[in-house]
C-alpha cells in the first residue's frame, strides 16, 4: 500500500524558513529596531515578496506563536499519554527552564511582551499562548488528581498561571554571572516542584 506524501508543503518551508531569518534578525536589532525591511533582508528577499507572506509584525507573532504551540500540544500530549504525567511534566518543565538560559527567544519574547503592552493586537496573540499552555496544564492537572477538567481548572487553575509566568519570567531574564544563573535556575525549579507538590498531595489553602 502507498504511504500518504508526508513532505510539507515547498510554501510551508519557505514560512519556516523565513521564520527563521526573521528571529535573528529580531535578536540583533529587537522587535520595535527591526523594520520591514530588516526581516526581509535577513530572509534574502524583496520587501514586497517578504509582505506575501507576513504583512505586519503582528502576523509575524501570530505565525510564531501558531508554530510554538503546536509543539506545545506535541509536548503536552506525550505529558498526559505518559505513565506518569506529573513526572514527565516535571521533567519537560526543568528542561525549559535549563534550555531557555541557553537561547535568545526569552529575549525576543521578552520584546513582544513589552509591545503587547503598547498593541492591542499584539497582545491578544500572546494571551493566545498562554490560555492555551494554562488549559493543558489543568488537563494534566485532572488528570493526576483523578477529577474532571473543570474542577481542575477551578481549583488549580492559580497554579497553573503561576507555573506559566514562572517559566515566562525565567525566559526574559538573565543573571550577570554563570554562577548566578545557575543558581537562580536551580531555585526556579524547585519552587516549580513545590507548586507541583501541592497539586500531588493537594494541600491547597483557601
Amino acid at each position: 500500500m502507498n504511504q500518504p506524501d508526508r513532505t510539507p508543503p515547498q510554501a510551508e518551508i519557505r514560512a519556516v524558513e523565513i521564520l527563521e531569518g526573521v528571529r535573528l534578525a529580531f535578536a540583533e536589532k529587537g522587535f520595535d529596531g527591526a523594520s520591514m525591511q530588516d526581516l526581509a533582508r535577513a530572509c534574502g528577499m524583496s520587501v514586497g515578496n517578504f509582505y506575501r507572506y507576513f504583512p505586519s509584525k503582528a502576523a509575524i507573532v501570530a505565525a510564531l506563536v501558531t508554530r510554538d504551540l503546536a509543539e506545545v500540544e506535541d509536548q503536552f500530549s506525550q505529558i498526559i499519554e505518559s505513565p506518569d504525567p506529573m513526572r514527565t511534566l516535571r521533567e519537560a518543565l526543568r528542561f525549559r527552564i535549563e534550555e531557555d538560559t541557553c537561547t535568545d527567544d526569552g529575549q525576543l519574547w521578552a520584546e513582544v511582551t513589552a509591545a503587547a503592552r503598547r498593541k492591542p493586537e499584539i497582545a491578544e496573540i500572546a494571551l493566545q499562548m498562554e490560555t492555551e499552555v494554562k488549559r493543558y496544564l489543568c488537563i494534566v492537572f485532572a488528570r493526576v488528581r483523578g477529577i474532571s477538567f473543570e474542577e481542575a481548572h477551578v481549583t488549580y487553575g492559580a497554579h497553573a498561571s503561576l507555573l506559566v509566568m514562572m517559566v515566562k519570567a525565567s525566559a526574559m531574564h538573565r543573571s550577570q554571572t554563570p554562577q548566578a544563573q545557575e543558581d537562580l535556575t536551580a531555585l526556579i525549579i524547585r519552587t516549580l516542584n513545590r507548586i507541583l507538590d501541592e497539586i500531588v498531595s493537594d494541600d491547597v489553602k483557601g
